[in-house]
């Protein structure tokens, strides 16, 4: 079974951290076979993290975005379709809780945003709360959810340094893969190297997502190796 590590930089590094990022990370990195990792850095780094991570042939390494238009391309002024990152990224991270409490998402416009990735190839990783997976889930139509990771990320738990009990990801995880039977299900709220091991070892759970620990790549590496032995 894979499993999947995601980091997410939100809006964090400037070209050259990330670059640094990526060589320090390549050099404590030990792949795993039944491990993906996959790394979302903002748009504007996309081609240069793709172009060095084929130079580095780190294997086992994908690149995902941060959000997408729910659009096609056409006049939508700002907007980042998927069919113009297909290239670069293999997955999009999509209705993240901080664009709901943020830029107030609503469920259709997340739908959408699968539908667009779904449709040129990307596979996408759709973030719910517990509060309203099932709406969310139900906004989808039954053709995008083939590919479709899920991740659960409690808004209490993302952003304070407050991981959630394992006893309530674990129930949340149950009644997430009840929604959607067959779908990997990640957790992501506080996650780093201290509780990596914790929730990735719950029943149900099929990888983590990383926020701020993601920011350091010798802890990001130490959280890939942790989950690849557990």
């Amino acid at each position: 079974m894979t499993r999947y590590v995601v980091a997410n930089w939100k809006s964090h590094k400037t070209r050259d951290e990330a670059a640094t990022w990526l060589e320090i990370f390549a050099r404590r990195y030990r792949g795993d076979a039944e491990v993906e990792v996959i790394v979302a850095p903002s748009f504007v780094f996309l081609d240069q993290l793709h172009q060095a991570l084929r130079d580095l042939d780190l294997r086992g390494v994908s690149l995902a975005v941060q959000d997408l238009s729910p659009f096609p391309p056409g006049s939508y002024t700002g907007a980042v379709a998927a069919e113009m990152v297909r290239d670069v990224a293999g997955y999009a991270i999509l209705g993240h809780p901080e664009r709901r409490r943020y830029f107030h998402e609503t469920h259709q416009e997340v739908a959408n945003k699968v539908s667009e990735a779904a449709a040129v190839g990307i596979k996408p990783i759709l973030f719910v709360d517990r509060s309203y997976a099932r709406s969310r889930i139900n906004a989808l139509r039954e053709e995008d959810m083939r590919e479709l990771i899920i991740g659960y990320g409690p808004v209490e738990a993302i952003g304070i340094h407050v991981p959630q009990s394992p006893e309530l990801v674990g129930q949340a995880i149950r009644e997430i893969r009840e929604m959607a039977p067959g779908r990997p299900v990640l957790y992501g709220g506080s996650v780093d190297a201290a509780n990596a091991a914790t929730y990735v070892k719950l029943p149900g759970v099929s990888g983590v997502m990383v926020g701020t620990a993601s920011l350091d790549p010798e802890e990001f590496a130490r959280i890939c190796e942790i989950v690849g032995r557990n």
